[in-house]
C-alpha cells in the first residue's frame, strides 16, 4: 500500500515538475512595449511592426515586441516618463520633448534650421546629431537608436495664410514644445498647446482657428475634414526618434546591438514612405476640394531669422552655424 502511495506520489510529482518546465518555456520570451501616439495606418505603426517580426526572428523568438499604436500607452509626455521608469520599453518621440531633457538637442525642431529633407538625412546621419545624441544618453540614460523623417509641417487653417501678417491673431495648436512655438510667436499668432490626440475636434470645435502639421499626418488626422487651406510654409522640417529604455538596452547585453540594426532599417523604410507621400499629397488634397496654397518662404524665414540666435533658444550661435554647414 505504501509502495502503491508513493509511486502515485512520484508520478503526481513529475506530471508538476513537467508542467511547471513547460510554463517556464513559454515564459522565456521576454515581451516589449513599443508605445507610440500614430495611428495604426500611419508609416510610423507599420515601422514598428516591421521592428517587431524582424527582431522576434533575429532572435530566434526569444524577444517579442508587443506594438501600442494612438496613444494606447499614453500621450507623448507619459512615453517619455515611461521610458525612464522602464515600463515601456521603445517609443517614438519628437527632438522637442527630447530637448525638455537636453535642450540642445531640440534644434532641429526650430523653424528654417533644416532646409528640407536633404539637409535633415545629412544631419540625422552627422557627426554633429551623434554629438548631441550622446549628451542626452548621458542625461536620460534613454538611447537614441535611430531617426525617422516625419515630414515638412505646414500651417491649416480657414484662411489662406500667404505671408507672415497672415498670422496675427491666428490661435494655432502646437505641441508643448518651445522650439514649436517659436514660428506662430515670430508671426504674430498665438500658440496654443494641446495633446495631440485632442487636435481634431478642438478644430471642428473653434477651440483652436488653425495647426501645424506635416501633409501625411494631415491626412493620417484627417484634419483637412476640418481646415478648410492647407498653407505650405514648411517652416519645420521634423523628425521622430526612437528610443530604447536604459533599463531594456541592459536586459538585452548583446542582443541590442541587433535591435538598433533593425530599427535603422526600419527608421530608413517609414522615412521613405513619408517623402513619397509628401510628393504626392498636395494633388489628393485639392482632388479633396481643399485649397493648398502655394507660400513664398522667404518673408517667414525673415520674420523668425532674428530669433534663432539669442536668448530665446536653448543651442549657440555657433551650434547653428555648424548645422547650416551640414550639406
Amino acid at each position: 500500500m505504501f509502495k502503491k502511495s508513493m509511486n502515485r506520489l512520484l508520478a503526481t510529482s513529475i506530471v508538476s515538475a513537467t508542467a511547471v518546465l513547460g510554463a517556464s518555456a513559454v515564459q522565456a520570451q521576454d515581451v516589449l512595449k513599443f508605445g507610440h501616439v500614430y495611428e495604426a495606418a500611419t508609416p510610423y505603426h507599420e515601422a514598428a511592426l516591421r521592428t517587431a517580426a524582424e527582431f522576434e526572428k533575429a532572435t530566434d523568438g526569444r524577444f517579442k515586441i508587443e506594438v501600442f499604436p494612438a496613444s494606447q500607452l499614453g500621450k507623448e509626455v507619459a512615453l517619455n516618463e515611461g521610458l525612464s521608469l522602464g515600463t515601456v520599453d521603445i517609443i517614438y518621440t519628437g527632438m522637442g520633448f527630447m530637448g525638455q531633457s537636453y535642450p540642445p538637442i531640440s534644434i532641429s525642431d526650430y523653424p528654417f534650421t533644416l532646409r528640407g529633407y536633404d539637409h535633415w538625412k545629412a544631419y540625422a546621419t552627422s557627426d554633429l546629431f551623434r554629438e548631441l545624441a550622446g549628451e542626452y544618453t548621458k542625461v536620460t540614460g534613454n538611447l537614441v537608436a535611430s531617426m525617422t523623417y516625419y515630414g515638412a509641417r505646414h500651417v491649416t487653417s480657414n484662411k489662406p495664410i500667404l505671408k507672415p501678417e497672415d498670422m496675427a491673431g491666428l490661435k494655432i495648436r502646437t505641441p508643448n514644445a518651445p522650439a514649436y512655438q517659436l514660428f506662430p510667436k515670430a508671426t504674430g499668432a498665438n500658440p496654443t498647446p494641446m495633446a495631440f490626440s485632442e487636435v481634431y475636434l478642438a478644430l471642428q470645435q473653434g477651440v483652436v482657428d488653425a495647426q501645424e502639421n506635416p501633409l501625411p499626418t494631415i491626412q493620417f488626422k484627417k484634419f483637412y475634414e476640418v481646415q478648410s487651406n492647407i498653407n505650405l510654409t514648411g517652416h519645420i522640417t521634423n523628425s521622430l526618434a526612437v528610443l530604447v529604455s536604459p533599463i531594456t538596452a541592459q536586459k538585452l547585453g548583446d542582443d541590442y546591438a541587433v535591435l538598433q540594426k533593425i530599427l535603422g532599417e526600419s527608421s530608413d523604410w517609414a522615412s521613405g514612405k513619408i517623402v513619397e507621400s509628401e510628393n504626392n499629397l498636395a494633388g489628393w488634397f485639392r482632388e479633396q476640394g481643399v485649397t493648398v496654397n502655394e507660400v513664398d518662404r522667404a518673408p517667414f524665414i525673415a520674420a523668425v531669422a532674428p530669433h534663432l540666435k539669442g536668448d530665446e533658444t536653448p543651442f549657440s550661435a555657433e551650434l547653428y552655424d555648424k548645422l547650416q554647414a551640414i550639406k
